[in-house]
């Protein structure tokens, strides 16, 4: 795919975003933490499970105190559901409860790997889209699951990088590319980066975005990893839209012979 030579900002469902890097709010050691990290990443999007919410804390009790939702936008997530219905009663609940009408939409078929379950995803992306819902899915790298989510009405796919939580970074860099190519909506790349040369590399296979959660609050240094993730980000978008050279399997000299007197 030919990368654009100018950048344009990422627009999902009309709203506009300057930064690339969605940032989640679970396993901080603190909720002081967890503000400074999504400060140092300079997120202006935060997903939070809506299942995980205590929505009768106040005050410092709240993590919903410590995000300034003046400067960030709140993506309620449907983490823990394993049903479509479950996935949608959840949904309707962070909405009724004044959290968003946007949804980060998962519905997980295995326990244990945590892969996403694309046949209960895509019905609850379809009554979801239809009840007025924003749904971005979180979805495997599928270019076909991807499609057809889209047609659903998805207004962003957010396929996984590796399982969740796994910081195994891209597995399958060539199905993301596919899927870049093929979508008409923003591409989120979702889960398994690990560290900054992960979300590097996702931004270079053209990702719209990079969300990540455990490797931010999961590092020795949250705060000064969330700095790392932040111009990785930036990196990897610019080298994208720069064009890197053809791979070669062969020296090329970086200094043209032609012309050289003997």
């Amino acid at each position: 795919m030919t990368a654009e030579l100018e950048d344009r900002a990422l627009v999902i469902a009309g709203r506009r975003f300057s930064s690339r890097l969605l940032v989640g709010t679970g396993k901080y050691s603190s909720h002081e933490v967890m503000q400074a990290a999504h400060l140092a990443a300079g997120a202006e999007m935060v997903t939070v499970a809506v299942r995980r919410v205590d929505l009768s804390a106040t005050g410092d009790a709240s993590m919903l105190h410590w995000i300034d939702r003046d400067k960030i936008f709140l993506l309620p997530n449907t983490a823990g559901c394993y049903t479509a219905e479950d996935a949608i009663r959840t949904a309707r609940l962070g909405r009724e409860a004044g959290l968003s009408e946007w949804v980060k939409l998962e519905v997980i078929g295995d326990e244990r790997t945590l892969f996403p379950d694309n046949e209960a995803l895509l019905e609850a992306t379809r009554v979801l889209v239809k009840e007025g819902f924003v749904v971005l899915p979180y979805t495997n790298d599928d270019p076909i699951a991807c499609r057809k989510l889209e047609d659903a009405g998805a207004a962003a796919v957010m396929p996984l990088g590796a399982p969740i939580g796994s910081g195994l970074g891209i597995q399958n860099a060539n199905n993301l590319r596919i899927i870049r190519e093929q979508a008409r909506v923003p591409v989120i790349v979702d889960a398994g980066v690990g560290t900054a040369s992960d979300a590097a590399v996702a931004m270079e296979l053209g990702a719209d975005g990079v969300l990540m959660n455990t490797a931010i609050a999961g590092a020795s240094n949250p705060v000064r990893m969330a700095t790392a993730m932040r111009h990785a980000v930036i990196a990897g978008r610019l080298a994208y839209l720069s064009g890197r050279i053809p791979r070669k399997s062969h020296a090329s000299a970086s200094s043209p012979v032609d012309g050289l007197i003997s």
